[in-house]
């Protein structure tokens, strides 16, 4: 499959990946934005926002309680396996969009997390944070000091970590080819992470079972899921 561009991926020094929510869907996890997302059942501005959680903490906790079990239960998949097992071979840097600790748990080290983690919670008040894989008795969850947690995820109208946000644009800005897998480029400001690669004349490569709004500006695209076609870009550097 990648046979045609294996010399460009050969000669790089830096890789880096710009993964989202279809990477995840292969390990069980929904999507928010495909047929079968959870947008689909829910009302985002009522899960998503501190406007809504501060309204109705209980109803978002249950939500993002169902939400974190789904997600402990699931694993990486051969995708996030591959991008895990590339650091073998080369500097790979990967720059999620997800939240569920997939590569992470698949054994990726330099991970940067965009959006934040669902294992990690956080007061809404006091610097308490910590991961957390168990159920909270308590719903929603009190702090040491009195106050309600919250997941550590990125909500809408939220902005993204800024010392995370830096890094990611120093990675993409420094890589020799950017692999952009299961994301569909329409959140802002991720789907900007292209262009400042591009901008350092880095080699794109998009995976994606459909077409996205960058696909005319990718150097290689391939229409399949990620768990399918990352194994075979792994195999570059295996011949």
């Amino acid at each position: 499959m990648f046979e045609e561009i294996s010399e460009e991926i050969k000669n790089a020094n830096k890789i880096v990946f710009v993964t989202g929510a279809g990477i995840s869907q292969e390990s069980g996890i929904p999507t928010f934005r495909g047929k079968d997302g959870l947008w689909r059942k829910y009302d985002a501005m009522q899960l998503a926002t501190i406007d809504a959680f501060h309204a109705n903490p209980k109803l978002v906790w249950e939500w993002y309680n169902e939400r974190r079990m789904n997600i402990f239960a699931a694993k990486p998949n051969n995708g996030h396996e591959a991008i895990a097992e590339l650091e073998n071979y080369i500097d790979v840097v990967v720059l999620t969009q997800n939240i569920d600790g997939l590569h992470q748990r698949a054994g990726s080290s330099k991970v940067f997390e965009l959006h934040g983690s669902i294992v990690r919670i956080k007061c809404t008040v006091c610097d308490y944070q910590n991961d957390v894989i168990t159920n909270f008795e308590q719903i929603p969850p009190k702090c040491i000091c009195g106050n309600m947690l919250r997941p550590d995820v990125v909500w809408f109208g939220e902005p993204l970590p800024q010392n995370v946000w830096r890094q990611a644009m120093i990675h993409a800005s420094q890589c020799d080819v950017m692999v952009i897998a299961g994301t569909s480029l329409v959140v802002s400001p991720a789907n900007t992470l292209p262009i400042y690669a591009k901008q350092n004349n880095a080699f794109l490569v998009e995976i994606n079972p459909e077409r996205t709004i960058m696909t005319s500006d990718m150097d290689y695209s391939v229409r399949d899921s990620s768990a399918r076609v990352l194994p075979e870009f792994l195999s570059i550097f295996k011949s």
